[in-house]
């Protein structure tokens, strides 16, 4: 075969197949409000942020190489940033959950600077480190509840909407808007220049630095991005419990622990793991949930098993196996016309 007879294309047959069947599937999410139930349009609300955030840490872990299990400190930021914002300042939450991202993103600027000087499972104890900062420090806030939390006013609650239905439609809408904001923004950044450099960081950080990257600038900056967005889906979540509280906001748990298992069993570094790993972890969950702590156990269980059997995740095994992506970053090298062989 000539190379006339060869084509580069970062698209596949599968890509296209996949973005058709994702827009009809976003079309009928979008419109759940007028064929889902409450109960289940709260579920696949706490899937999308869930989905969110384990793309989040994905790209910080995946590709940046920042193992962070500290980033419940957004979280739980973005979610008092909520708070103190549509109580104090009489911001409309929606308004307040886009400051609490800026915000997230100023507060992240010394996080990183200091963060950044260690190194390995240094700077994975150190992001936990400063979370139990934050929880702490929000805990002698009085005017946000101390340590007991406070609840979200019934003023501001109403004011989302007029209805009770209407409140929990926007709430809906919102965590899916977030997910999909994600997803592309992802997406796209690892198409771009950056997205390059990150992926060259990913693979090799020595030769990636001896060709010009400018390593320790490309990490400060998913850092910062990272943790702004994380710090909305914080105010997401809290603005759909309507309660917060110092534990509950900086729970390793429920932040970082389910969110780390999603991205390991669906496929860390690559787009489609997490969302592969959010279905599955909710398929679990929703399964298990009624046998207690047992739950939590095979939860474990089914960690080690896909660590052993499967450690690129889910989406690694389908990808090597089936040669699929449906996110296509990288160019791929076909044969244009079989007759040139």
């Amino acid at each position: 075969m000539s190379t006339q007879d060869l084509t580069v294309s970062r698209t596949s047959k599968a890509a296209r197949v996949a973005a058709i069947l994702g827009a009809v599937v976003l079309i009928i999410l979008i419109a759940a409000p007028w064929w889902a139930g409450r109960a289940d349009m709260r579920l696949m609300g706490e899937l999308f942020l869930y989905l969110a955030l384990a793309s989040l840490w994905n790209l910080m872990a995946g590709y940046a190489g920042l193992v962070s299990v500290g980033q419940q400190a957004y979280v739980g930021f973005g979610g008092y940033m909520l708070f103190a914002l549509t109580i104090f300042a009489e911001m409309p939450p929606v308004m307040a959950i886009a400051v609490a991202g800026l915000l997230g993103a100023l507060i992240s600027i010394p996080v990183a600077v200091l963060v950044f000087r260690l190194r390995g499972a240094y700077f994975a104890i150190g992001t936990w480190v400063i979370a139990e900062v934050f929880r702490l420090s929000f805990a002698q806030v009085s005017a946000l509840g101390g340590g007991s939390g406070t609840s979200l006013p019934v003023t501001i609650v109403k004011s989302m909407a007029g209805s009770r239905s209407g409140r929990e439609s926007l709430s809906y809408w919102l965590a899916l808007g977030a997910a999909v904001l994600v997803v592309t923004a992802v997406y796209f950044f690892l198409r771009s220049r950056k997205g390059l450099a990150l992926t060259a960081i990913r693979d090799n950080e020595l030769a990636a630095g001896s060709l010009g990257i400018d390593i320790w600038r490309t990490k400060f900056i998913v850092y910062i991005v990272t943790s702004a967005l994380t710090a909305m889906i914080g105010a997401l979540i809290f603005l759909q419990k309507l309660r917060i509280s110092p534990d509950a906001a900086f729970s390793v748990n429920d932040w970082t622990a389910f969110v780390i298992f999603i991205v390991v069993i669906g496929g860390i570094g690559t787009i489609e793991g997490p969302i592969i790993g959010t279905l599955i972890f909710f398929a679990l969950r929703e399964t298990l949930a009624d046998l207690g702590t047992i739950y939590l156990m095979v939860l474990g269980g089914v960690a080690i098993v896909m660590m052993l059997k499967f450690p690129k995740g889910v989406w690694g095994f389908v990808r090597e196996r089936f040669d699929l992506q449906l996110f296509p970053l990288a160019y791929r090298v076909t044969g244009a016309d079989k007759k040139g062989a």
